[in-house]
């Protein structure tokens, strides 16, 4: 008895899991990758070598002799330890300027979020417009005005302006404007709480993802502020990392001692952006929510 062969149902096509992957743009990551990570390795890789094998090794490995211990003996105690003094400074402007312009950035994005008063959007206006004049515009008018009230070659001199961020009130306006919603804020007023109360006990902690993100701003901007230090300060003592490593910079360049500097100078450099590579991925995670919840719709 013969049997007919049952026809073989097609093969199924396989449906494609995930998006596809465009070879052009892999090679474009790659290469901004490459781009930002290659000066960084040829930091570490010139921290570890002597100033005669800075100029006659290859500068993307390591040479023969490992220098680092000593090339951050050199740091610590040149000058009498004055790269300790710098590094005292940085973080005190950093920290100080930087919890000082996130609190008002987070007050003030708050205020013009939610509070109704006369001028807000007028204000609103002058802080968006504020964003767009560049900061060495106005640091000859900071300087002269600081100048007739006696605060240069003084801490104040640098911590103030550093209080002002029109950005970070840019961006707690819009982290606020969706982050604290206005049904609470009523219940609170309802309930009898005052404006101070529903912003330190309530808002706050809805704004605490944006407050950090700026505090992060504000922390890197402060710490690698160079041109603000360099016409306010004119004592060494008072001098930040970035004013101070261009001073070793200059008279390494200058040829006086240039034997005996310029290791210094990418040795300390390396150990100055150690702090914010901590500071970064400490506040990572609070940094990417802070933007992913202020830039959606609730």
């Amino acid at each position: 008895m013969s049997t007919e062969t049952l026809p073989t149902a097609a093969p199924r096509r396989r449906l494609a899991v995930g998006p596809r992957r465009s070879p052009i743009l892999t090679i474009a990551a790659l290469a901004m990758v490459a781009y930002f990570l290659l000066p960084l390795w040829w930091l570490v890789m010139a921290s570890t070598k002597s100033n005669a094998d800075l100029f006659s090794s290859f500068g993307l490995w390591l040479a023969p002799n490992f220098s680092l211990l000593d090339n951050l003996r050199d740091v610590f105690t040149a000058q009498d330890g004055i790269y300790l003094l710098w590094i005292r400074n940085t973080f005190l402007y950093a920290i100080v300027s930087g919890l000082g312009a996130a609190i008002l950035a987070t007050m003030t994005g708050y205020a013009i979020a939610k509070l109704r008063f006369r001028g807000r959007g007028g204000l609103f206006g002058i802080i968006m417009g504020a964003i767009m004049i560049p900061l060495t515009a106005l640091a000859i008018p900071t300087y002269l005005l600081f100048a007739q009230m006696g605060l240069t070659n003084t801490p104040w001199a640098v911590i103030l302006p550093s209080l002002v961020s029109p950005f970070g009130v840019y961006l707690m306006r819009v982290y606020a404007a969706d982050a604290v919603p206005d049904s609470l804020i009523e219940a609170a007023r309802v309930d009898g709480a005052g404006e101070w109360r529903i912003f330190s006990t309530i808002a706050l902690r809805l704004l605490a993802p944006g407050f950090v993100t700026v505090l992060l701003f504000a922390l890197v901007s402060t710490w690698n502020n160079y041109f603000l230090p360099l016409i306010m300060l004119n004592s060494t003592e008072w001098y930040p990392l970035t004013v101070g490593l261009a001073q070793w910079q200059s008279t390494a360049q200058g040829g006086s001692g240039s034997q005996a500097l310029f290791s210094m100078v990418i040795t300390g450099s390396l150990v100055s952006i150690l702090p914010l590579m901590v500071a970064f991925l400490f506040l990572q995670r609070y940094w990417q929510s802070g933007l992913a919840t202020g830039g959606v719709k609730q």
